[in-house]
């Protein structure tokens, strides 16, 4: 087995109380990598494709990674892959912590949960041993005091996973917690919740060598260094927070659920205008030299704040209010719920409300305090919390009346916040991703704000750098590292081809990742597939595809202008349309 790996992954069945080591060949490992790659892979092996995303069978993958454990920076990643139970198509979530580096300690490169325990639990998993505790005192509790309970409880040397009450009354949307940070999109705390576990806590202590140590420290020296320089300084000094009033300058900050691309209270909810309300501290993921963390004081306590989450319960809902928008956040991350699908239902939602689709009349735009009121009903499954858990496609088609023409999904999944109508290349992106509208999976937004396009008129030459950086995405997320060292990099492809070889030892290529990033896309692809995908999913809401954008009438899409793009985009992927 090469360096950087143990060669197999923990299959723990908690229906039979049954853990297995089973053995990872070397040419899986080399094909898939790790994090998204490797756990996509074994969601195919394991079945986990055709099973239902609730039901005992269905397996949820945490897969890690080669660099793991290296001094890599930004290498303390892992990735949470199931079928989605807000899509029913593919999901990885990835997240920095370290139960990353304590996960693999275990002495595996995955851990595959199936079955379901008879009672509420906590899985624990003590240098690959296993064993199922009882959870029910916990039951209820929030992501923060799940886990502080846990490592109460089982030592402090612990790095424990939990879901909130959210995962446990399975919202569709529901986000695995651990250290603050989140395997946020796509419903894998739900996943976790369906199998009675709330929470899961590893520690080991076995650690893998790799191949060239000596290499590998002077790599993750110069690679530090440059971490901190000009490419991440954004991130560092205001966070990714920084990026709302760009957007709102470019009319491309969704507003009042995609009706507008510009907020005329956006500078209510920017960094500058945060800082000056609430004390703020910045930190950094674990393993990480870039600090892009920021944590605003609401109420005593730090509240992360990211551009998704100001956008998706700010600006997306209408609320200015930067006070409430920081409190919403600070109550999905309790109650563990993703806050851009939270916010992308609630904002359909007050919509209906307006048009008189549903009979809601405090849920109305701009209103801070019914954010904070529909997050709370939507964790306990209240009133129309209920509808609202299921997600704005679900709660399209149980509203009918055409609502679901601007439900702002794609494939179930809720859109970030990118005005598709401006930024057309990334419209493309998130017509054909496997796991839905994503702009962790495709950086096609990078090339709408470069000069190799026209953002506003997407063409077939377009096409191609949308799929360059889908491939490069899968390929970071499969190493793992952080996507806010891409700047940082001058030949990625190259740079991480010389990362892997001293890690492992393999005389890896450029090319050969080149053709590894395109696997894994299609392995995404073939879950998708067997999971019932259809062409017609590959689209967008009917709104962004018959209404220009208000105020900035040259950003318009058409059904055909986007079929045409995700035509190309099949024919230089080589693949088929059904």
């Amino acid at each position: 087995m090469p360096p950087g790996y143990h060669g197999c992954y923990l299959r723990i069945d908690l229906s039979r109380g049954r853990t297995d080591r089973v053995p990872l060949s070397e040419n899986v490992l080399r094909q898939y990598i790790g994090g998204s790659g490797l756990g996509t892979r074994l969601l195919l092996d394991e079945g986990g494709a055709t099973a239902e995303p609730f039901s005992p069978d269905a397996p949820l993958v945490f897969a890690f990674s080669p660099l793991v454990g290296t001094p890599l920076t930004t290498s303390a990643k892992f990735a949470v892959v199931s079928r989605s139970p807000l899509t029913e198509r593919v999901n990885d979530s990835l997240a920095s912590s370290g139960f990353a580096l304590a996960g693999k300690r275990c002495g595996c490169d995955a851990i595959v949960i199936v079955g379901r325990a008879s009672r509420l639990s906590v899985l624990v998993i003590d240098d690959g041993e296993v064993r199922v505790e009882p959870a029910e005192e916990i039951r209820g509790a929030g992501c923060p005091a799940t886990e502080e309970k846990v490592r109460a409880r089982l030592g402090a040397d612990y790095r424990v996973a939990s879901i909130g009450p959210a995962g446990e009354r399975a919202v569709r949307y529901a986000t695995i917690s651990h250290d603050g940070r989140h395997a946020g999109r796509g419903g894998s705390g739900a996943v976790l919740g369906s199998k009675n576990v709330k929470a899961v806590a590893v520690r080991g202590t076995q650690r893998c060598e790799s191949a060239y140590p000596h290499e590998l420290t002077e790599l993750s020296r110069d690679l530090s260094e440059r971490s901190v320089g000009p490419a991440t300084a954004k991130y560092r000094e205001l966070g990714t927070a920084t990026n709302l009033l760009t957007f709102n300058r470019f009319g491309a900050l969704p507003t009042r659920n995609f009706k507008t691309g510009t907020f005329e209270e956006a500078a209510n909810l920017s960094p500058r205008e945060l800082s000056a309300r609430h004390s703020r501290v910045r930190t950094s993921c674990v393993a990480c030299t870039i600090g892009c963390e920021h944590l605003y004081e609401v109420d005593g306590m730090g509240v992360r704040v990211e551009y998704e989450s100001l956008f998706a319960l700010g600006s997306l809902c209408g609320v200015g209010d930067g006070g409430a928008v920081l409190r919403a956040s600070q109550l999905c991350d309790e109650r563990g719920i993703d806050t851009i699908s939270t916010g992308g239902t609630i904002a359909f939602a007050m919509e209906c409300v307006e048009r008189g689709l549903l009979n809601e009349p405090w849920l109305t735009f701009g209103s801070g305090e019914a954010v904070i009121r529909a997050i709370d009903l939507i964790s306990r499954l209240e009133g129309v919390g209920q509808l609202l858990a299921e997600g704005s496609r679900r709660a399209a088609l149980a509203i009918g009346q055409g609502s679901i023409a601007f439900a702002p999904q794609v494939k179930g999944l809720e859109i970030p916040g990118y005005e598709p109508r401006a930024l057309q290349t990334m419209a493309l992106g998130f017509a054909v991703g496997a796991r839905g509208a994503d702009h962790n999976r495709s950086g096609a937004y990078e090339v709408d704000f470069s000069d190799k396009v026209d953002r506003r008129h997407a063409t077939l030459d377009s096409v191609r750098y949308a799929i360059e950086t889908e491939d490069r995405s899968a390929l970071m997320d499969s190493l793992i590292l952080c996507k806010f060292l891409r700047g940082v990099f001058a030949d990625f492809y190259t740079e991480a081809s010389d990362m892997l070889r001293k890690v492992t030892g393999w005389d890896v290529t450029a090319g050969e990742l080149r053709e590894t990033a395109r696997r894994i896309v299609a392995a995404k692809r073939e879950v998708n597939l067997l999971a019932g995908w259809t062409r017609e999913e590959d689209t967008l809401p009917e709104r962004f595809l018959t209404t220009p954008l208000p105020g900035d009438p040259a950003a318009a899409l058409t059904h055909d202008s986007l079929q045409e793009l995700v035509t190309e985009y099949y024919r230089q992927r080589g693949w088929t349309t059904s």
